[in-house]
């Protein structure tokens, strides 16, 4: 096994992990080029030598473009290994090198956004981390759980922004909350809010464009939570024929 740290100067070669083969795809670029911006702050993304989803990409909490405060710690975006490579150890290797790299940095532990029971879409595994020696930091509506894994146990504990505890909007109608750190919204906000007019209604998206901005957001994921008359609807990125069943489904 071979573990890849992506750098400004391979980025352009290396696949990326994210389900999409296609280098010229719209998602790649996106992601690319979210990626190559968070570098300077800090963003370590690390992969197997493999062409499939096996990755760890984190950067300093302080950095993070989430709301938590957790000064001192590091925030993991996203570890996904897929099926194909489960049970091969892939999954320890690269947490394993995540929590070497923090360490060597001088970070108090590392931090990342779970769920309360199960494991969720787009979120890690709790029964996972609580495995690997993560406790629960703070827990969010309707099913968020912060956890964490601290380097001393006197290490102060990270919690969620208060505006993020209880996730809800002013906005009415529609309203998405999104970030280009998951490719798959470069491709499906835009079919989203073609769905939405198609249905006669209107998607308000927000794209967060700073790590200030997504700290501030109203849910605790920032990657993609939908709104709908003010509360929070999903966190679940949507394809177009999802969409249109929670439209039925909230506008009856």
């Amino acid at each position: 096994m071979k573990i890849i740290t992506l750098t400004p100067e391979n980025i352009g070669q290396e696949h990326i992990c994210c389900a999409i083969a296609n280098a010229d795809d719209i998602q790649v670029a996106s992601k690319k080029a979210w990626l190559s911006a968070r570098m300077n702050d800090g963003l370590v993304f690390k992969k197997g030598d493999v062409r499939g989803k096996c990755f760890i990409e984190y950067l300093p909490a302080e950095s993070a473009w989430a709301p938590v405060a957790a000064a001192g710690y590091m925030y993991i975006d996203c570890l996904w290994v897929s099926g194909q490579f489960k049970g091969q150890g892939w999954s320890t290797l690269l947490l394993d090198e995540c929590i070497s790299d923090s360490k060597a940095k001088g970070k108090k532990g590392l931090v990342v956004l779970s769920s309360l029971k199960k494991k969720l879409p787009f979120l890690s595994d709790p029964s996972y981390l609580k495995y690997k020696g993560f406790l629960e930091a703070d827990t969010a509506e309707p099913y968020f759980t912060l956890m964490y894994l601290p380097f001393d146990t006197a290490a102060e504990k990270p919690c969620f922004r208060q505006q993020a505890k209880n996730p809800s909007t002013a906005e009415k109608g529609f309203v998405l909350y999104y970030t280009n750190q998951c490719p798959f919204t470069a491709k499906y906000v835009p079919l989203l809010e073609q769905v939405a007019e198609k249905n006669g209604t209107h998607l308000t998206a927000h794209r967060f464009e700073s790590a200030s901005q997504a700290q501030q957001s109203p849910s605790p994921f920032t990657t993609f939570s939908l709104f709908y008359e003010g509360s929070f609807v999903t966190h679940e990125i949507q394809s177009e024929k999802k969409f249109e069943g929670i439209i039925t489904g909230l506008k009856r």
